[in-house]
């Protein structure tokens, strides 16, 4: 009897790298907006606080920025991330030539120094790739969880023989990054950020990138 021969269809690809001489820079250059971003949920969490009637200071709060799409100080970043979301769409298949790629959002997030900093599991609409870059990460904080899009194989999951390696049933991608770590993906992707114990800072840069019609 002849064996079968394997095809995989449909993937769902994870691009990853290590850009560590950005970590240094581009801390110094979003400190200003998670300060302002700190600053600004002060009476959010004042109002959290009197109502509950006990000190939480920032527990579950993420503090995050505005856009930072006008600051030349990511102008390296921008521009690398850029290049590589084209070649990511490329090796996907996708034919670019009547598009051009645009940043529909770019900005900075921290996790509370109190705790409890978390996303739940989300996809990016009307945006074509996304991605993080790690500024303050380590084994003691939060991560993100990239989840299997196949709706339908949750309705007859069958237990894994192994967690430790990656098959065609594997439903969770624990992604544990460094400082410098840098990351980009489909976003219908969907992800979420386990939850953080606010023992160790979690700063991450998160971007979505759109092809738009050059016709458009």
């Amino acid at each position: 009897m002849n064996e079968l021969n394997l095809s995989t269809y449909f993937p769902s690809p994870i691009y990853s790298g290590y850009i560590p001489e950005w970590v240094e820079p581009l801390n110094k250059a979003s400190d200003q907006y998670i300060t302002f971003a700190a600053n600004k949920n002060k009476e959010f969490i004042k109002e959290r606080q009197e109502f509950l009637g006990k000190k939480i200071g920032d527990f579950g709060i993420t503090h995050h920025s505005v856009t930072l799409l006008p600051d030349l100080n990511f102008r390296e970043f921008k521009k690398y991330t850029l290049d590589q979301s084209i070649k990511v769409l490329d090796e996907m298949g996708y034919d670019l030539r009547n598009y051009r790629l645009k940043f529909t959002e770019l900005w900075v997030q921290e996790f509370p120094i109190k705790g409890g900093g978390h996303h739940e599991g989300h996809v990016h609409y009307n945006t074509h790739l996304s991605g993080f870059y790690f500024l303050k990460c380590s084994n003691k904080t939060s991560y993100p969880i990239f989840k299997d899009p196949r709706v339908a194989k949750h309705m007859s999951q069958l237990p894994l023989k192994t967690d430790s390696e990656m098959t065609t049933g594997t439903e969770l991608v624990h992604f544990m990054p460094q400082p410098g770590s840098f990351v980009i993906f489909p976003s219908f992707l969907e992800h979420e950020f386990k939850l953080d114990a606010g023992i160790e800072p979690f700063r991450f840069i998160h971007f979505n990138v759109q092809a738009e019609s050059i016709d458009t």
